[in-house]
């Protein structure tokens, strides 16, 4: 079944149920492709052009790259425009996350590399196909944490409201079966750090559409309101490995709210883990990061309110090559205090803002934190993350690079900076690993289950 006649039978069902926000109209979807990008971003460059326009983003891999091999950049031979330094940072305030220009002034060899800018981000066609369907079709059932009416891509390629950024960023396409080989480490003050070697894996049912296999559903209701089914089993250290993780991530959190479970190797159980989830402490952190902060933002938006705000060009981490590859050892990547800035790229974008505030009556470590998104490709790529007291307590930033073998857009890396301690955590880290696989043939939905997952710890 294809696309299209997936969203006509997906679209059937939002009007059986209630919805928050229309979509938009036929005239304004139509603007895909035209003046707006297949995804919904601007396609003009800006007007003194250190944006260019638009073009299609990298259709083909670069020459010397082999499928299987760490991402060679196509920029290699872009040369350094300036750098962003703690001297020179009052005059791009506002063109950089407060937290980042909280970390210029704190620490005299941080700096960003600033690049000319490069649109690269592109997905297949299909994809495409599928947000302009989402446009004049996807809704948000009335509490905004459940959706309808979307199958593939980007739910609301031309947003309305915060909340529907925020799910685009949470569904936007990543291929369909996906398995990483990555390292953790938190780095101490005076730069040690011990790394977590990691193995996960995922179906992004949604991205299919598919339970196995892509379009092996006549209709997306068939998914069983199971957006992604993720597994995470830790490898190393010793006193570490043989923990597993499974998580099924919902499409309607009402209807059912994410599932969880743990596999701890020391008692031998299968345990329901309803605390993989908002702002417990993420797994293999240290306590740097909160569990919704794993791939920058995930899970349930119930907890905040999300205000939009006006688009800005700021300053951001993009075509970040370097930062995975094979070159560079992770003690090259990971001195104290901050990633090493000489293998980071910054780039001009246009991105799109969004301002979370708790929700008066529930709790979340963070107050309030202020997001941006790319707007080519959905993706969040900061965060400002400030504590109850109002003051700016940690910088989320996930540099983007066009996985082209595919393509899509997606971090390089995950840093979450402690600005009150002084430490940092870099997830999703490549360098010393095989490269991640976004098509992986032989993982099967059964292999998703508290049962299976028992049988892998066991092994």
């Amino acid at each position: 079944m294809n696309v299209k006649t997936l969203a006509v039978a997906f679209g059937a069902m939002v009007a059986l149920s209630g919805s928050a926000f229309a979509k938009v109209s036929q005239s304004e979807a139509d603007r895909l492709g035209k003046d707006l990008t297949p995804v919904g971003a601007i396609k003009a460059g800006n007007a003194d052009g250190s944006i260019p326009a638009w073009t299609g983003g990298i259709t083909t891999p670069p020459a010397g790259y082999t499928p299987g091999m760490h991402h060679i950049s196509p920029y290699s031979a872009d040369p350094l425009k300036f750098a962003i330094t703690g001297a020179n940072a009052d005059q791009y305030k506002g063109k950089i996350p407060d937290g980042q220009f909280a970390m210029l002034k704190a620490y005299p060899g941080y700096k960003l590399n600033v690049y000319q800018t490069r649109r690269s981000c592109s997905l297949p066609e299909r994809v495409y196909e599928a947000g302009r369907l989402n446009a004049v079709s996807a809704t948000m059932t009335e509490d905004e944490n459940g959706l309808n009416g979307a199958i593939v891509g980007n739910p609301f390629p031309i947003p309305k409201s915060g909340v529907e950024v925020v799910w685009n960023h949470r569904l936007r396409y990543r291929g369909f079966k996906i398995r990483r080989y990555f390292n953790t480490a938190a780095v101490n003050r005076d730069g040690s750090f011990t790394s977590i070697k990691t193995q996960d894996e995922a179906i992004l049912h949604y991205s299919g559409p598919g339970i196995n296999a892509i379009g092996d559903v006549t209709d997306v209701s068939q998914l069983k309101n199971i957006a992604i089914s993720y597994l995470n089993i830790t490898t190393s250290p010793a006193r570490l490995a043989g923990s597993v993780i499974l998580v099924h991530d919902t499409i309607n959190a009402k209807e059912l709210p994410r599932q969880a479970w743990q596999y701890n190797p020391g008692t031998r159980r299968v345990l329901r883990a309803p605390e993989l989830s908002y702002d417990n402490p993420l797994f293999n952190s240290d306590g740097l990061a909160t569990t919704d902060q794993f791939d920058m933002f995930n899970g349930a938006t119930d907890r905040f309110t999300w205000e939009l705000k006006p688009q800005r060009e700021m300053y951001i981490g993009y075509n970040a090559y370097e930062l995975m590859s094979d070159k560079h050892s992770y003690k090259d990547i990971l001195p104290a205090n901050f990633v090493n800035p000489d293998y980071s790229r910054y780039e001009l974008h246009r991105v799109w803002v969004v301002e979370a505030k708790v929700k008066e009556g529930v709790r979340h470590v963070y107050a309030r934190r202020t997001m941006y998104f790319d707007e080519d490709s959905w993706n969040l790529v900061a965060s400002d993350l400030y504590d109850a007291r109002g003051s700016l307590w940690r910088f989320q930033e996930g540099p983007i690079v066009n996985y082209y073998d595919i393509p899509l857009c997606s971090s390089a890396i995950e840093v979450n900076y402690d600005l009150q301690s002084g430490r940092y955590i870099a997830f999703s880290l490549k360098n010393e690993e095989k490269m991640l696989n976004w098509n992986v043939q032989d993982l099967d939905a059964g292999q998703f289950t508290p049962d299976a997952m028992r049988r892998l710890g066991q092994n």
